[in-house]
């Protein structure tokens, strides 16, 4: 998010690794949230964790392409417990007649933000960056660690810190922690931010992102897809804080065409066949 009435810029990118643990040590812990126990994974290594998850990110990435579904927006600007400021958007993701993936907008009513804009990032992000996905094509592009265990729900999970390992260019990130289930080596929940934010050298034109968890749900017994983002966070600019919240649904996945092809451990199951046995993440409230 940006100040209001301020320009675009692009200032030098500089490394925010250092201070990962700091702010990760805040990570929200949800009603059914277990104690993270640090112990190593019983007959496997850490790696070959990380190296599985990758390859299901790689499918899941694929498999979601080739889903319709509706995405739902809300970010408000808060003073105490007043709202005095929100931006709103509802669209749809489907395919058109020729089966191109394609936007349509349902519902945009207009902005009243006032102590910020939303920027060209804030929009890829949302679109991008927020159901972040980590595939076997982007593992040398981040520096990632195990840091233990934690129960998710009915869900054992792997917990990661994960850290891009350089910033190249313009080129966005995610950094964070994930929790990866035991049973399909995917990821259920995400927490961090993407970097790195913005800031000009000179003046006060900034461009900052809150953190934000992301949460997922298990959709035709195969793929876990996002359902639900939420940002709760303080925006530190030059000229003062501003106290940012954020809501994104995604609601409605339907697999597009009778060409699809769902992969479950590298094999097709039919249309409409679930993997049985795996306990459902419940959606937060």
């Amino acid at each position: 998010m940006k100040l209001a009435l301020r320009s675009v810029s692009f200032c030098l990118i500089f490394i925010i690794f250092i201070f990962l643990a700091i702010w990760l040590a805040a990570v929200p812990a949800m009603a059914q949230e277990g104690p993270l126990e640090t112990t190593p994974p019983k007959d496997t290594m850490p790696e070959e964790i990380i190296k599985r998850f990758a390859a299901k990110e790689k499918e899941f990435k694929e498999a979601r392409d080739k889903y319709t579904f509706r995405q739902d927006v809300k970010v408000q600007t808060v003073d105490g417990d007043t709202v005095d400021g929100e931006y709103r958007e509802v669209f749809d993701v489907i395919f058109d007649g020729k089966g191109k993936r394609i936007e349509n907008v349902v519902f945009a009513p207009q902005s009243n933000l006032t102590k910020i804009f939303m920027s060209q990032e804030d929009f890829e992000d949302i679109r991008h960056r927020l159901p972040f996905v980590l595939t076997s094509d982007e593992l040398g592009e981040y520096t990632i660690l195990y840091v233990g265990q934690q129960q998710e729900d009915d869900l054992h999970c792997f917990v990661f810190d994960i850290a891009p390992k350089a910033i190249e260019g313009k080129k966005r990130y995610f950094q964070g922690r994930v929790w990866v289930d035991d049973k399909d080596f995917q990821i259920v929940k995400t927490y961090g931010k993407t970097v790195p934010d913005i800031r000009k050298k000179h003046g006060n034109d900034e461009n900052l992102f809150p953190k934000f968890t992301t949460w997922r749900q298990q959709i035709d017994g195969q793929y876990w897809f996002p359902v639900f983002t939420k940002a709760d966070d303080e925006l530190h600019f030059k000229t003062g804080d501003v106290h940012i919240k954020e809501i994104v649904k995604y609601e409605d996945y339907k697999r597009f065409g009778s060409n699809v092809k769902v992969l479950y451990e590298g094999k097709e199951l039919p249309q409409g066949e679930k993997k049985p046995g795996t306990p459902e993440q419940k959606k937060p409230q």
